[in-house]
């Protein structure tokens, strides 16, 4: 399978970020991927008011993402805000396309590094899936990164890959932080990881202030032995490359860390066949 990562730099306005994600939608389909992962936020970057932007999943711009995937043939992943129930929003994961259509809220808020994500957003509770072409796919979000057990219930579940899109917060090492926790991640769990970050806006000559995580690039496709298979740097992006879905049972065969877990995450043991 064919998949893209479209490392961008979203702003504030969600009209002008569909037209984005548009333009990256077209570009993976013309190249062959059957889904393309784009950043956390792509709705509206951190740093923006979320509560007035933040839509239901049957709003204008929820709809307008599922036209731009119809209209390309392609499964779209992306990240948008809507309306909790207690007032925040929710951090969410739109995928939708051809045969698929679910969400996924995002389970561990960012509350580190001096930022407070759960002053605004509710946490999400749903490990969640999804099946393109026959092939499952698990979904997660930036700072679940941190969290090694999210990654092995999308492969206790059957997911060859964990599409995890982001908005990672900038900071001495946390280019590094990020690089090794994506490649711990596919290891842990002896999946293919997609992390798509936004791209650093910097790089584009876009002022940040404050601590919002607006992103740093560096998106990368991490082979299920925790290799780097294609990578960008902090600058705007797409990356599309092959998924191997033979080679997961490959390096699975060689490093049984799933086979070979002996305690749950209540700490009880785990009895194998």
């Amino acid at each position: 399978m064919l998949i893209a990562l479209s490392q961008l730099t979203t702003g504030p306005d969600p009209a002008k970020n569909l037209d984005l994600i548009e333009e990256q939608a077209r570009r993976a389909a013309d190249a062959g991927a059957r889904v393309v992962v784009l950043p956390e936020a792509a709705m509206a970057c951190f740093g923006t008011r979320l509560g007035p932007l933040a839509e239901p999943l049957d709003g204008p711009w929820a709809n307008r993402l599922r036209a731009i995937a119809a209209d390309a043939g392609i499964v779209v992943v992306a990240g948008m805000f809507t309306p909790a129930d207690d007032g925040r929003v929710t951090n969410t994961l739109l995928a939708t396309g051809p045969g698929v259509e679910d969400t996924y809220d995002k389970i561990h808020l960012y509350d580190a590094f001096g930022f407070a994500e759960s002053d605004n957003v509710a946490p999400g509770t749903r490990v969640v899936t999804i099946d393109v072409d026959g092939v499952r796919l698990g979904l997660a979000t930036c700072y679940d990164v941190r969290f090694p057990e999210l990654f092995r219930a999308h492969a206790d579940a059957g997911a060859v890959a964990t599409l995890l899109p982001a908005s990672w917060g900038a900071g001495p090492g946390k280019v590094d932080q990020w690089e090794l926790l994506v490649r711990a991640r596919a290891l842990d769990a002896t999946v293919w990881v997609a992390a798509v970050d936004q791209a650093d806006p910097a790089a584009s000559g876009i002022e940040t202030k404050g601590t919002a995580p607006t992103g740093v690039g560096h998106s990368m496709l991490v082979g299920p032995d925790g290799t780097v298979r294609e990578s960008l740097g902090a600058e705007p992006g797409l990356i599309v490359a092959e998924l191997d879905v033979d080679e997961l049972e490959r390096v699975r065969g060689k490093i049984s860390v799933l086979a070979n877990r002996r305690l749950g995450r209540d700490g009880s043991a785990i009895t194998h066949p």
